[in-house]
């Protein structure tokens, strides 16, 4: 990925319940399996910025960390906002696997933590202009905070959907 004036971007590894943002362009690398990474650019400022969250809500014990998306979204925006300054932020949205199968047909924490990424950024009228949610397999993701692009890369394999069957040992 080339970013703006032909300046080499950083490398940063992106840790599950962080945020990362910068001025200065950086490829930021993060795999996701139920967990969801919001992407936000500014594009006027060519600024971005991604979290990488693990559970949708905060419920108000301990600390409000950016491993609940409801801290994590709105600490990245106005992290972006205070290094770009005032304008239209877009958004990219990735992640909310299914990684195991529930019997019970509850909605899975993936699917949890993407509703309320929608749910956020439509609240802060921050237009999603690309996604990959969901599913069944994770995914890595490099997302050039220089540029606003994403390189994805779903995992293969297969996916651990049902428990193993083991006999009892004698």
């Amino acid at each position: 990925m080339v970013n703006r004036n032909d300046q080499k971007a950083k490398s940063h590894y992106l840790f599950p319940g962080t945020i990362f943002a910068h001025r200065q362009p950086h490829l930021v690398t993060t795999v996701l399996g139920s967990c969801v990474a919001v992407c936000i650019w500014h594009p006027q400022a060519q600024v971005g910025g991604i979290n990488h969250y693990l559970l949708p809500l905060w419920n108000g014990e301990g600390l409000p960390t950016p491993k609940y998306g409801n801290i994590a979204i709105t600490r990245l925006v106005e992290k972006v906002r205070s290094l770009a300054g005032d304008g239209e932020l877009i958004a990219k949205v990735f992640g909310g696997a299914s990684m195991w199968v529930r019997s019970d047909r509850a909605i899975s924490v993936g699917e949890r933590n993407v509703e309320l990424a929608f749910d956020l950024l439509a609240e802060q009228k921050i237009k999603i202009v690309s996604q990959d949610v969901w599913g069944e397999l994770g995914r890595k993701i490099i997302f050039d905070t220089g540029t606003g692009k994403v390189l994805l890369r779903r995992n293969q394999g297969v996916a651990n959907r049902t428990a193993l069957k083991t006999k009892p040992r004698s």
